[in-house]
């Protein structure tokens, strides 16, 4: 566990005699150590010695050949060597062990008791093969040589030693041995200690196992502290191919050890957070909460939420949180993020958002599942009434038990028009991003084919909303710290589905993907027996809705990963306030990946329906604020919002066809990716607008028959023209069913098929620099809906708007595409503010 945060002053004494007096100093003499070293035969014992290492260096090479096939070496090359001697010989070993006047340096690692012995102790060193020989030159020296007082060579080091082997991962494990990962395949979360200035080789041995490795670090003077996600196996490969690590522990700063602390303890790391703090004074970016009421007296709640932004659907319910704390226990992730990395953090934290908290569920019970749409939409008009100028992001992490299988519900279809803006609140359309979760199973979990679990688990009501951002839960929360669970495990693997969290798996191929993106839910664990329960090293840590009791309790599941996108949503928003709600829901898809756990399901060459299963429990996959923030130089993102008329009624014809599409020929730094000579790149599209719902019957049936409308991308190919992609678009404005030719360009991971699900679009081109320089243009054009088949509601002259968001990634360093795109931005806004 870390050390708490030392956050009171000290204390400075005064300047009395009665406190300080100067004394006279005189330097002490120097005591010389007189013990003799070990009665050795020097033969046998440098016989022995010298075995040790021939058996190091079998080994050695044994493991260099058996994984030839792994990772390149990265770094020095060399290994790791254990050095056992006993513990009364410590401080003479420990000063004649390194060697460290040369380039080449053999440098201590780590020192631990011996597995042996209590007696012993086991000195880590990493050893350059170019020192390879050292200690054997030294042991022959020992044997053979001595000195001008006639003692061997090399005595007070050589006869202190009491063996040599090859160092293995335990070696460099320092903490509490019980806390080693007993399953070597199962990843959990490492504190990796690092040689100082090797930290480059770790990440790029890290990156080709496909190790996750935290961005933040610790540096001391001699060592670099990074958090790295691995199994034993894999942490073992980085051991035989690079030369970085120095010292390896279990990463511990677990909710659980905020959780168990006592009242006082849990007041000091609120108030160190608090001082930490930055309140926006009157912030125009809001959370409207949709819950069961928020408790504002938290301390860490107080500031960001106003006696006049909590509101009620009832009047007799009241405002506060009178439901075991859930809406409390939203919005302390709603406000933080991962509260427990706000209160171990030290840097300021600015707090630029704020909550409203409107109370939608009422204090016992439950409201008519049939009115929900309606009191979602109420509860909305109360918190937009008093304060309409903010731009808010709504969560509701509210479900309704019950399988759909994807057909649209009155309250699902509800929330789509609140997204697309048609409803009772107001006569213009204002368009909303509502987040909400897939919903969480509620019976036992099998914990021996736990995704099995999910895959059938459908996603509950209002999930198969078109509109709304639908959140699951994943997890990389697998270490167990509590002793009393020592030997139970967790069910997910780091980096899959959280065990409750619920798919889309089932539902037919018209409905849209649910959920879109996956946020951390937490963990259940098992003894093998029993099915899967909370355990707190496993939760995610908020704040308790009883301030009187407890500032910090335990959340999980589909409800806290809803709140952290909540977060992810404000922070873009604080960042650009100007950004759409379909722009914002994009810039969150398109920021998305799979972990490594989550693609380990697909073959080697995955097939449609292994995509699909992957699309339908994971959506897009885990969603990284740094990248919807921010570009880098070989990483680019374009942001285009825009819009049409989709559809047209000439005079004298009954029947709507379509109308317009948009052409972006975007700003392709083609003469720096022809340059770059034929490396690799990824170019992802991302497509996000809202339809209007028509929750009828016959909208449950046919899938265009409730979206009003529907959009698709098409990039132009490498071997077109620009005029040649024209004519292919145009010819593929079309219904779904209708039988067009469509040459669809190769590359795409997922293909038309799949990524034209729901209202949002997003898929992955790869391919090389020089292909990629020649596909400079993206087609958006409309596919039918219901304005078009039923043109008696007059829809049919609508505009319509949408969010692309384009990124262009070249692999490799050194490149710069982001410099020349820029230029042809500037150049472009100076032309047009010229005419």
């Amino acid at each position: 566990m870390s050390e708490s945060l030392r956050n009171l002053p000290h204390l400075s004494l005064p300047h009395h005699p009665s406190i300080t007096s100067r004394q006279d100093y005189t330097y002490p003499r120097k005591v010389v150590d007189k013990r003799t070293n070990p009665a050795r035969n020097r033969g046998s014992h440098a016989s022995k010695l010298r075995s040790d290492l021939g058996n190091v260096f079998g080994v050695l090479e044994q493991e260099r050949k058996s994984s030839e096939s792994e990772a390149d070496p990265v770094g020095e090359p060399g290994f790791y060597l254990d050095v056992e001697f006993s513990v009364s010989e410590k401080d003479k070993v420990l000063q004649s062990l390194e060697h460290l006047r040369s380039k080449a340096k053999i440098e201590l690692m780590s020192v631990n008791v011996s597995p042996n012995s209590d007696e012993y102790l086991e000195v880590t060193l990493f050893v350059p093969d170019s020192k390879k020989n050292y200690f054997e030159k030294k042991i022959t020296a020992y044997e053979n040589e001595e000195t001008k007082y006639g003692r061997p060579k090399n005595e007070a080091l050589v006869s202190r030693i009491e063996a040599f082997s090859l160092s293995s991962i335990m070696s460099l494990f320092t903490d509490e041995k019980s806390l080693f990962p007993q399953d070597q395949s199962v990843a959990v979360w490492w504190e990796v200690w690092l040689r100082s200035d090797l930290k480059k080789n770790f990440d790029e041995i890290a990156e080709r196992l496909d190790i996750r490795v935290q961005p933040h670090s610790v540096k001391f003077i001699e060592r670099e502290v990074v958090l790295a996600l691995a199994n034993v196996l894999q942490i073992g490969q980085i051991l035989r191919k690079c030369d970085a690590i120095a010292e390896l522990r279990i990463a511990k700063d677990m909710p659980s050890f905020f959780f168990e602390n006592n009242e006082l303890e849990q007041q000091a790391w609120m108030n160190d957070l608090l001082n930490r703090c930055v309140f926006e004074q009157s912030p125009n970016v809001s959370i409207c909460l949709l819950d069961g009421g928020v408790m504002r007296t938290h301390p860490l709640l107080e500031h960001s939420l106003s006696v006049d932004d909590m509101h009620s659907h009832e009047p007799v319910w009241e405002t506060h949180d009178t439901r075991e704390g859930h809406g409390t226990n939203m919005s302390g992730l709603l406000m933080y993020g991962e509260l427990c990395e706000a209160l171990v953090g030290h840097q300021k934290i600015e707090i630029s958002h704020c909550l409203e908290s409107v109370k939608i569920l009422p204090p016992q019970g439950a409201n008519d599942p049939v009115l929900y749409g309606w009191i979602v939409q109420e509860g909305i008009s109360r918190a937009e009434i008093q304060a309409p100028f903010r731009k808010r992001v709504i969560c509701m992490p509210v479900t309704s038990e019950g399988s759909n299988r994807g057909t649209p519900s009155s309250w699902s279809a509800a929330i789509d028009n609140l997204c697309f803006g048609r409803d009772d609140i107001s006569d213009e359309l204002v368009q909303r991003l509502i987040i909400l979760p897939v919903g969480n199973i509620r019976n036992e979990i099998n914990h021996e084919d736990y995704i099995a679990n999910n895959d059938s688990a459908s996603a509950e009501n209002p999930a198969q909303s078109w509109n709304a951002l639908v959140v699951g839960a994943f997890t990389e929360k697998v270490n167990i710290v509590d002793s009393k669970y020592r030997h139970w495990k967790p069910i997910a693997p780091a980096g899959d589905l959280s065990p409750r969290s619920r798919t889309s798996c089932i539902w037919g191929r018209q409905w849209p993907n649910r959920p879109d993106v996956v946020f951390e839910g937490g963990n259940l664990a098992t003894d093998g027996v029993c099915a899967g329960e909370v355990l707190d090293d496993l939760s995610l840590l908020t704040v308790h809705h009883k301030v009187g009791q407890r500032l910090f309790t335990l959340f999980s599941d589909t409800s806290a990963a809803t709140a952290l996108a909540g977060y992810f949503a404000a922070q873009i928003l604080v960042q650009d306030p100007d950004f759409w709600p379909e722009t914002v829901r994009a810039l969150i898809v398109h920021s998305a990946t799979w972990t490594a756990a989550m693609r380990k399901y697909l073959p080697a060459t995955p097939q449609q329906k292994d995509k699909n299963i992957l699309l339908r429990r994971y959506g897009y996959g885990v969603p990284s604020l740094e990248k919807a923030l921010r570009s880098a130089k070989n990483d680019l993102t374009m942001i285009v919002e825009d819009g049409f008329q989709p559809f047209q009624k000439k005079e004298n014809q009954s029947n709507v066809t379509t109308k317009d599409m948009n052409l972006h020929t975007l700003p392709w730094p083609k003469k720096e990716l022809e340059s770059l000579a034929e490396r690799d790149v990824e170019m992802r599209v991302t497509l996000s607008y809202f339809i209007e719902s028509n929750p009828g019957e016959r909208g449950w049936v046919r899938r265009y028959s409730y979206p009003s409308y529907g959009l698709r991308f098409a990039t132009k190919d490498a071997t077109e023209t620009l005029t040649d992609f024209k004519k292919r678009i145009t010819k593929n404005a079309h219904e779904e069913g209708e039988t067009v030719s469509f040459k669809e360009d190769k590359g795409w991971f997922l293909g038309t098929e799949l990524r034209n699900r729901g209202s949002l679009h997003s898929d992955i081109w790869t391919g090389t620099t020089a292909d990629l320089a020649a596909k400079d243009a993206i087609g958006v054009y409309p596919v039918g809906g219901w304005w078009k088949e039923r043109p008696f509601h007059n829809r049919w002259g609508e505009q319509i708007r949408y969010a692309l968001i384009v990124s262009i990634r070249v692999m490799g360093d050194g490149a710069d595409i982001y410099t020349p795109v820029e230029t042809l931005v500037r150049q472009t806004l100076a032309i047009e503010l010229e005419t």
